[in-house]
C-alpha cells in the first residue's frame, strides 16, 4: 500500500511537471523580467525528471511548491495575463493537480501509518522481521515550507 500510495503521488507530480512549462511560457510572455523565478522553476523541473530515491524526489517537489505559488502570484501584477484564457485554464488545471497531490499525500501517510503499526505490533512484527519489512517515513513538509509564500514586486 505504501508503494501504491507513493505511485499515486508520483503520477500527480508528473502531471504537475507537465503543466509547468506551459504555465511558465504563458507567464513569461507577460512578465519577462521575472527571469530568476523562471530559471529556478526550470532547474527544479529538470531535477524532478531525474530518477532518484523516494525521499529526494519528495524533497525536490517540496522546493517546487513555493516557486509555483510565486509564479501564480506574479500574475496578479498583470491584468492582461489574468484574463488570458490559456493562463486561466492552466491555473485551473494546476489547482486541480495540487488538490490531487494533497489527497495522494494523505493516502500515502495513512498507508505508512498502517505499515509502521504492523511492523511494530505483536504478532505481525514477527512476520515483518522474517520478511525484512521495515517501517517507512511519513511525508512531512519542512517547517520553512509551511509558511506563506511572500512575493515582492
Amino acid at each position: 500500500m505504501v508503494k501504491n500510495s507513493f505511485s499515486s503521488i508520483d503520477i500527480n507530480l508528473m502531471k504537475r511537471a507537465d503543466l509547468i512549462p506551459n504555465l511558465v511560457e504563458t507567464v513569461k510572455a507577460y512578465a519577462a523580467h521575472e527571469t530568476e523565478t523562471f530559471q529556478r522553476i526550470t532547474e527544479l523541473r529538470s531535477k524532478i525528471m531525474q530518477p532518484t530515491d523516494r525521499q529526494t524526489r519528495l524533497d525536490t517537489e517540496e522546493q517546487m511548491r513555493p516557486m509555483i505559488a510565486k509564479l501564480l502570484a506574479v500574475s496578479e501584477a498583470y491584468p492582461d495575463l489574468k484574463a488570458d484564457s490559456q493562463f486561466i485554464n492552466l491555473q485551473r488545471n494546476l489547482t486541480e493537480v495540487e488538490e490531487q497531490i494533497s489527497a495522494s499525500r494523505r493516502a500515502y501517510n495513512a498507508a505508512v501509518y498502517e505499515l509502521n503499526n504492523s511492523v511494530q505490533s505483536v504478532p505481525t512484527n514477527i512476520v515483518a522481521q522474517m520478511f525484512n519489512f521495515d517501517s517507512d517515513n511519513y511525508f512531512e513538509a519542512d517547517e520553512d515550507k509551511k509558511e506563506s509564500v511572500r512575493t515582492e514586486f
